[in-house]
């Protein structure tokens, strides 16, 4: 049997098509046609004003964060459920992050902690000009709650939306919200351009900066000018290109990505003891893009998740635990953090699950049989 993998990248003829063409205009290189046309297309359907593609989600956070303000002597409040590049384009900047924990329903972070992290943070007289939010898993942070409260601070907001491309909250798409938002097509994303980012702005002055310092930062002169530190930042052609052909398909891969999470659920539903991330209780996943299928086995004993994986893996099955917190990470420890035990309990008990768009039935199948059988065994 083969490999069954948590998130493989699924490419038809339609980016086939794409790449070919990108390739036989002689455009191989960084920018082209594909990058100009990609970028308008991802700004379309977020629904804002502009967008910046770019080598990855960290080049995108990082000039992000340049443009808030967030530099040497700042505090910068973030998720600690999160994937180590979030908290690595804050120190990137010399800022000090500020690791938030999460509210136990879905994993985002606890808006009333983070909240209380800025307002701590002020009375001690730090200066705090942005916070950054992590939609987990491809489901929103509660921005409904959490905008108003920063906006009446002071505070700006960069959405790390790297995982939840074609997710919403309260009918605004991820991405939208705050002053700017940086998307990941890294290869296990909802879709992909093998690798690469995506700045997004309402902001047009915002993103022609941004632009500028993801070309090494050159002078308009008919030779090599620096006035500015630049980066090595920006997308090629050929990437843009296969972007171009996954975005085509998003809704057909976030619909199947649905179906298998229905599977999931349908298949655990006798477990009492089992619950899908964000989607318990009165909790709903309509709004997210179900890039990944996590579930939380509430169960004693320190190596609950830890003993799925094994079992799933040792199945020739792709499984990971949820992401370990910044705060127990040993690099990201010294950093001051705002915590309420929930995500190091995620971490004990979360794992994720094959959920790919290419998963067939029959893998599907797979799946659920050994993982049902891990569960009652």
């Amino acid at each position: 049997m083969s490999r069954i993998y948590l998130s493989k990248a699924e490419v038809t003829e339609v980016e086939e098509t794409y790449v070919l063409d990108a390739l036989r205009s002689g455009w191989i290189a960084p920018l082209g046609p594909h990058v100009d046309a990609f970028e308008a297309s991802i700004a379309e359907r977020v629904g804002v004003a502009g967008a910046l593609a770019l080598s990855s989600g960290t080049a995108a956070l990082h000039l992000a964060l340049l443009d808030a303000g967030v530099g040497p002597g700042t505090h910068v409040p973030v998720s600690s459920l999160t994937f180590a590049a979030t908290v690595n384009a804050i120190l990137y900047t010399g800022a000090e992050p500020v690791l938030v924990d999460a509210q136990p329903s879905d994993g985002n972070v606890d808006v009333d902690l983070m909240v209380h992290a800025v307002d701590t943070l002020q009375a001690e007289g730090k200066t705090v000009p942005a916070v950054v939010p992590v939609d987990l898993f491809g489901r929103c942070v509660d921005y409904s709650r959490l905008l108003p409260e920063l906006e009446a601070r002071g505070v700006l907001v960069v959405e790390d939306a790297a995982e939840a491309l074609g997710a919403s909250h309260a009918g605004r798409a991820a991405g939208s919200f705050g002053r700017s938002a940086a998307l990941s097509f890294n290869g296990n994303k909802i879709m992909t351009t093998s690798g690469g980012g995506m700045l997004l702005s309402n902001d047009l002055d915002l993103l022609d900066r941004a632009r500028y310092l993801s070309t090494q930062a050159r002078q308009p002169v008919p030779w090599y000018e620096h006035t500015d530190v630049g980066y090595n930042y920006r997308m090629s052609n050929i990437l843009a290109a296969l972007g171009r052909g996954q975005l085509e398909r998003l809704d057909a891969m976030i619909a199947r990505r649905r179906e298998i999470r229905d599977r999931y659920a349908k298949a655990l539903a006798p477990h009492g003891d089992v619950r899908l991330l964000g989607r318990s209780g009165a909790d709903t996943d309509d709004e997210d893009n179900c890039w990944l299928t996590t579930i939380i086995i509430d169960r004693e004993g320190t190596d609950v998740a830890n003993k799925a994986v094994s079992a799933l893996n040792g199945a020739d099955i792709e499984a990971r635990h949820v992401w370990k917190p910044m705060h127990l990470q040993p690099v990201y420890a010294p950093h001051r953090s705002f915590v309420n035990g929930v995500s190091d309990d995620l971490f004990r008990t979360g794992v994720t699950l094959p959920s790919g768009a290419g998963l067939s039935n029959d893998e599907l199948d797979r799946v659920i049989v050994a993982l049902v059988a891990h569960l009652e065994g």
